[in-house]
């Protein structure tokens, strides 16, 4: 594979306010996109995610570091080759989807009969075909940023970057929107995007990358990045004398009653550390009298390694 983008050290400073106050976005960002990868860029609100994406497509110019999309500096002809949806689409408010998919088609200079058939394709594909002959000024946040995807997948291009592709859209919107994303990454495109739904980054994404204010925190395959070793088993406990009760909080491990259904007594719940010391305390747990209930393995989700990193990159 080959990289398709390359972002190597960009900085971008924001002077803000009546007293210009210096905000620093983005802080040293690095990461590179292989061809026909798709690639996550992960973090809380404000932490630089959207600056990067603009970085690169020189909406705004960093201040310093090097960019290369398709192994060279952004320019025009390399920007037909980039698919963009902006994280809120601007539409114009009195165009109906066939007017403004044309408009966009001109833009990249599409000739008339490519961009009549691919405007249909796209609005049908996003699912706006009843919406036709509405005006977008008319649509809802979801529709238009089906409205956005549209646009971006027009010119079929080979880079696409989405921002926050899911905003606003409802569960069946957001099941065609992932549907369109492996569809694109079945046809070898390469995808960047953007997203809070972490549900989502887990099931499409084959890289990411977390960014927390300004800088990047963590990057690689989410094999890579997830404690994928054990790090809590929970075991559930029935009938459980208080002699072992007392053995295992002299342990030291977390111990909770659980109340079984339609009766008056509890269950034990103990959880520990690892997987080494389930077995003994099994074999422990039946010559005391108790009956095993459950015994359930709890490894790191994408979710926890998203705090996980927050937390750790706090200045």
């Amino acid at each position: 594979m080959s990289s398709v983008l390359s972002v190597d050290d960009v900085h971008k400073t924001f002077k803000i306010g009546f007293f210009r106050k210096q905000v620093e976005a983005v802080r040293g960002v690095s990461f590179q996109v292989e061809e026909g990868e798709t690639f996550g860029v992960l973090g809380p609100n404000g932490a630089g995610k959207t600056t990067t994406i603009k970085s690169i497509l020189r909406l705004i110019r960093p201040d310093r570091g090097a960019i290369s999309v398709f192994g060279k500096p952004l320019s025009l002809e390399s920007m037909k080759r980039i698919g963009y949806m902006p994280e809120n689409p601007y539409v114009y408010q009195y165009l109906r989807p066939p007017e403004f998919l044309d408009l966009c088609g001109r833009l990249m200079g599409m000739p008339r009969a490519l961009r009549d058939r691919r405007a249909a394709e796209m609005i049908a594909l996003v699912g706006l075909t009843y919406a036709v002959d509405r005006p977008i000024g008319r649509f809802s946040k979801g529709m238009t940023q089906r409205m956005g995807l549209a646009q971006a997948l027009l010119h079929d291009p080979e880079l696409l970057i989405l921002d926050e592709p899911m905003s606003g859209l409802d569960p069946i919107g957001r099941k065609q929107v992932r549907d369109i994303i492996l569809a694109q990454r079945q046809a070898g495109k390469t995808l960047i995007f953007t997203s809070h739904v972490l549900s989502d980054v887990e099931m499409l994404c084959d890289r990411i990358a977390i960014i927390n204010k300004g800088k990047v925190v963590a990057r690689g395959t989410l094999d890579e990045l997830l404690r994928r070793e054990v790090r809590r088993v929970r075991i559930q406990l029935a009938g459980a004398p208080q002699v072992f009760k007392e053995t295992m909080v002299a342990r030291g491990l977390a111990l909770r009653e659980v109340e079984m259904r339609g009766q008056e007594a509890t269950d034990l719940e103990v959880t520990i550390e690892g997987d080494r010391g389930v077995s003994p305390l099994l074999k422990e747990a039946l010559e005391a009298g108790a009956s095993v209930v459950e015994v359930e393995q709890e490894r790191e989700t994408l979710e926890e390694l998203f705090v996980r990193n927050a937390v750790a990159s706090g200045d």
